[in-house]
């Protein structure tokens, strides 16, 4: 078994390529089974006899299976191997999704989204810490770069890939489609994914902390998600903020704990990161989520012609990632992040000043401009994490951007429902409320925008503690 010190690449390891080639598969088909559910929602309701308030669970229990283990997830396999974990998750995904395709119940359905999260985690939490330890941070930008275009195509190809499939085959064989994926998966990383990577063996795990951070993540997430339907929701969602707090307690006073906070007390550019990532991924999101609906309600576009207009985003995305990540290699990270979250905010700005007769070119433009925004900051800020630990928190730092960037996606829904409840009650967007609809869009887009320019502060400031950190 060959350890990974330092950020070099020992005789044993694995290919760098056949590494990247092996993670950037898994890391296409998570983000490709989040997007694509969407369009399977209301054909799996029928078929399923699930309610309103079901439908709605089943984006929300797999995004808590993700948030709420990928913490304990890096830890563990810090302790217990990067390897053995990252295919422990290629299974549990592989067969959840597997059986998500058979199931004729609502209830498992819901049950294996769980699941099917938490293998997402296993997944997440170690792909990006083993491609870490295998690429020198001379070439690490571009290898991120790859990973991180991967994410934006697995997310742009969802919903029309599963679209075809729904209309042609039927939802099931969207699960059983992408099953076969991650088996191919599965066979490559047993095959070409030579070497293990274990940086704290030996190490006691934090159960405590473990238990008392996940349950409350679901009492948070359960919680947020609720907030405008549920009068517990309030209690729910202080619970798990009190949760929190307890947890930070505990994770302060352990010797081996599963979130070291010393690491972001003491490590300034590092913390600036991730609060940049969550701040970005709040802001970015709401876009997709607003303009989804305007440009069916309020253009009267068809689905696919509206699915057709919102790919362009990801698209750019995709395009710049690679780019982005050369461009760290050659230059400060922080510097080229801090550019994306500038055409983030201006982006956002933009987006806020669309109304009901703004022109289709108009619109194509802010989706560009956001499209750059994500493509420059996601690549550069990643790279910029990872450089910022030692080999023995590369695991923590890749589960905690992963955590940062679930829980802003989070954040935003949560915020963008509390929204739309102040201007719409309990209404769904019509043709009659257009007016309404479209002045709760700009006032969150306006908000969303001001985060945006928050990230950007903390961004820039990361860059200067970094330069000053190393004498420039």
């Amino acid at each position: 078994m060959s350890i990974m010190k330092n950020d070099r690449i020992s005789s044993s390891a694995a290919s760098p390529l056949i590494t990247l080639w092996v993670v950037s598969t898994v890391q296409f088909l998570v983000p490709f089974l989040m997007s694509a559910i969407g369009v399977a929602l209301p054909v799996i309701g029928r078929d399923l006899n699930a309610s309103a308030v079901q439908l709605g669970y089943i984006q929300t229990v797999m995004v808590l299976g993700t948030a709420a283990i990928l913490l304990p997830a890096g830890r563990f396999a810090d302790i217990h191997g990067r390897k053995r974990i990252f295919i422990i998750g290629v299974i549990i995904m592989g067969i959840s999704t597997l059986v998500l395709g058979l199931t004729g119940s609502i209830r498992l359905f819901l049950v294996l989204r769980f699941v099917q999260g938490a293998g997402s985690a296993l997944i997440l939490s170690t792909s990006i810490a083993i491609l870490t330890a295998v690429y020198p941070p001379a070439h690490r930008g571009r290898a991120m770069g790859v990973i991180v275009a991967m994410v934006y195509i697995g997310l742009s190809l969802g919903p029309t890939l599963s679209g075809f499939i729904i209309d042609h085959m039927g939802w099931r064989w969207v699960f059983f489609i992408v099953a076969g994926f991650i088996f191919l998966a599965f066979l490559m990383t047993l095959i070409w994914l030579k070497g293990e990577w274990t940086i704290a063996k030996n190490e006691p795990f934090d159960y405590l902390g473990t238990t008392v951070f996940f349950l409350a993540l679901c009492l948070l997430i359960f919680g947020a998600s609720q907030l405008t339907k549920n009068d517990m929701a309030v209690w729910n969602t202080m619970g798990g903020l009190i949760g929190l707090g307890i947890f930070t307690f505990i994770e302060w006073r352990v010797a081996f704990p599963l979130l070291d906070l010393r690491l972001l007390i003491g490590n300034l550019p590092f913390t600036f990161s991730n609060m940049a990532t969550f701040l970005n991924y709040s802001a970015a999101s709401s876009f997709s989520f607003f303009f989804s609906l305007y440009l069916q309600y309020v253009k009267d576009l068809s689905p696919q012609q509206a699915g057709i207009f919102l790919i362009v985003q990801p698209i750019v995305q995709a395009v710049l990632a690679p780019i982005a990540g050369r461009l760290s290699d050659a230059f400060p990270p922080s510097r080229i992040a801090t550019i994306g979250m500038a055409f983030c905010t201006i982006g956002l700005v933009a987006a806020a000043l669309i109304n009901p007769a703004t022109s289709f070119a108009y619109i194509i433009f802010v989706m560009i401009l956001l499209g750059m925004s994500l493509g420059l900051f996601s690549t550069p800020n990643m790279t910029a994490i990872m450089n910022s630990v030692g080999a023995k928190h590369q695991g923590t730092a890749a589960s905690l951007v992963s955590t940062m960037r679930t829980t802003g996606m989070l954040f935003s829904t949560t915020a963008i429902a509390v929204i739309l409840s102040i201007y719409m009650g309990d209404q769904a967007v019509t043709h009659d409320n257009i007016p309404q609809f479209v002045d709760s869009m700009q006032t969150s887009l306006f908000l969303f925008s001001a985060l945006s320019l928050l990230g950007t502060i903390f961004s820039m400031a990361k860059g200067r503690l970094a330069g000053s950190m190393n004498g420039g």
